[in-house]
């Protein structure tokens, strides 16, 4: 078979999908509303704990909507123009990438989880609710956001694996799992020190300017 159709919509698809993650939503919403750049504040992130810290829980939670939604959409969009659970694999950790590191800003951007979460909320449901579930309890016992993230990803990419051991998904969907749980514990990585240390912030703390 020719596979330069299928090869021309990933050449369509894929950038739009870097793309996609590279609009960091908290970047603008505080920009526009408090001329803040949240760069500079807390973890220098943009993803939502960053921005739950520096702008408060409104815009956290207009964050948290749109990131989740840039996942969604990434693998809505390689389903309906190419079809296949390896072009929504491709697309999930594409959109990902560009959350992680985007080219409008230098390539410094979020962590990766609720835009993670909603690339999985499409492929493989049950796992991102058991991830969420677990993000939730940590995080309500600990009070770390990042410890939360952290076990949540890993609980979702075992219950990835589990699944399609039991033929409940397709196996490409572990692929997804693995790579992703990786790139968002490697974004983590300042944060697993700190709680080490004992110096991470807990849910409720103020982020203060980076020097």
């Amino acid at each position: 078979m020719d596979g330069r159709p299928e090869a021309a919509q990933y050449a369509a698809v894929l950038p739009l999908a870097y793309l996609l993650g590279s609009i960091s939503w908290g970047y603008m919403l505080l920009q526009w509303r408090m001329g803040v750049d949240v760069r500079e504040y807390g973890s220098g992130r943009t993803g939502m704990s960053n921005v739950l810290r520096t702008g408060g829980a409104k815009a956290a939670a207009v964050v948290l909507t749109l990131d989740i939604a840039k996942g969604v959409i990434a693998v809505v969009i390689a389903r309906a123009v190419i079809g296949t659970t390896a072009a929504e694999v491709a697309a999930a950790l594409i959109v990902l990438v560009g959350h992680n590191w985007p080219v409008f800003l230098q390539f410094k951007g979020g962590r990766g989880i609720l835009t993670a979460l909603g690339g999985l909320v499409i492929m493989a449901p049950l796992p991102a609710i058991l991830a969420t579930a677990t993000f939730l309890a940590v995080v309500g016992l600990s009070r770390y956001i990042s410890l939360g993230s952290v076990i949540g990803v890993m609980i979702g990419a075992l219950s990835v694996l589990g699944l399609a051991l039991a033929d409940v998904h397709s196996d490409t969907y572990m692929v997804y799992g693995f790579i992703a749980c990786a790139m968002i514990i490697w974004q983590h990585r300042d944060n697993i020190q700190r709680i080490r240390r004992g110096s991470e912030r807990r849910i409720g703390q103020q982020a203060t300017k980076v020097e």
